[in-house]
């Protein structure tokens, strides 16, 4: 919505720019001497043609100056003595955009017509017709448009590489801190929770080889520490996680199916629409909920089925997980860290998410996530 706005912003600016021009130029026109010719009308329209151009300048710079640069050769042979002043802005736009060797030997063309466009009005010898093509489009005014439009051009790219540069760094700077905090609590976390779990444990097994009962606070012990470790591995890996590492997306999503599958959990996989090219973001966000849909399923929702279903739309990718667990209508959800983290992923994509539980009894979480078609 926000590129939308952008572009009717800008949209706007050309046209008001163009409307400018063309209302400048014939006022020109009309303010100077009055050709003779019976082609006034038609330097007119040239006049005007010529500065409503300039709206099209962004989307279509080399078209838009060799149509201006007509133009102004149409309106000299016409009987006006008007500046070139739409085809000045049409080089500064041409060389901005990065076509320097159109915009030279289009002006080279130009500078070549204006003269013959001139003795073509009938109004010029040839040496006035020079001196006359020279005023319609001074060399130094041209040579200026040029060398602004180059730099800003210039000005433009070096930007973007100082905002790459800085976007690298940051990306770099986070990626290294989460592998420090990551190696931090392999190595302190890590190490206590596996010595708990140990002993806990051992205890047990010692307990149960002595013929004695185990307390249920033991047996609490030994199965938080075996969750604590489940938890903190599945952290770890999050953390190392990155961009350099292979990519998990839609087409990894069966994986996950028969991993949920071994445990017991009957799992159904429904894809349907065409196969596109999605944004990495887009295929990896997929993945990931689909992962952490069915990593709660599993360890609190009791359920005995879960099924995916992935829907590819023109202009979006729809995934959605249903479990028939105990998640009963109208009660309340609490905001875990994975439930957390997936409305932030698909918050930063300009996607929705939905998690609640379902009329039937069971959860549901859906997202629907844009993937351009044009962002």
């Amino acid at each position: 919505m926000r590129t939308g706005r952008l572009r009717l912003r800008a949209a706007a600016i050309d046209w008001a720019i163009a409307v400018s021009v063309a209302a400048t130029l014939l006022i020109t026109g009309l303010s100077g001497p009055q050709p003779a010719t019976g082609r006034d009308a038609l330097g007119y329209a040239l006049l005007a043609a010529g500065g409503l151009a300039l709206a099209a300048r962004r989307r279509a710079p080399v078209p838009v100056l060799v149509f201006t640069g007509l133009c102004a050769a149409g309106h000299q042979a016409a009987g006006f003595d008007v500046p070139a002043v739409a085809y000045l802005i049409a080089v500064y736009a041409t060389v901005r955009a990065g076509h320097r060797l159109a915009a030279v030997t289009t002006s080279l063309i130009v500078l070549a017509l204006l003269p013959l466009a001139a003795m073509a009005s009938g109004l010029h010898d040839t040496g006035e017709a020079f001196t006359q093509a020279r005023g319609v489009l001074e060399l130094a005014w041209l040579i200026a448009a040029g060398a602004a439009g180059e730099a800003l051009r210039q000005a433009e790219r070096r930007a973007e590489e100082a905002e790459r540069t800085r976007e690298e760094t940051a990306r770099r700077r986070a990626d290294e801190e989460r592998l420090r905090i990551a190696r931090e609590l392999h190595d302190s976390l890590t190490h206590q929770i596996s010595i708990i779990k140990v002993q806990a444990e051992a205890a047990v097994h010692v307990a149960r080889r002595r013929g004695e009962q185990v307390p249920d606070a033991l047996i609490a012990i030994q199965e938080a520490g075996r969750e604590a470790t489940r938890e903190l591995r599945a952290t770890l890996e999050a953390l190392r996680d990155d961009d350099t590492a292979p990519p998990r997306g839609v087409d990894h999503v069966p994986e996950l199916v028969e991993r949920a599958r071994a445990t017991g959990l009957d799992t159904t996989l429904t894809i349907e629409g065409q196969r596109q090219d999605v944004p990495a973001a887009v295929d990896r966000t997929v993945y990931r909920i689909v992962q952490e849909s069915l990593t709660n399923t599993l360890r609190h929702s009791g359920a005995a089925t879960a099924a995916i279903r992935i829907e590819r739309r023109p202009k979006s990718l729809v995934v959605r997980i249903d479990d028939n667990g105990k998640a009963a209508p109208g009660t309340a959800v609490e905001p875990g860290v994975g439930l957390q983290g997936m409305r932030e992923r698909v918050a930063a994509l300009g996607g929705r998410l939905s998690a609640e539980p379902r009329p039937e009894g069971g959860f549901s979480v859906q997202a629907e996530l844009p993937v351009g078609g044009t962002s």
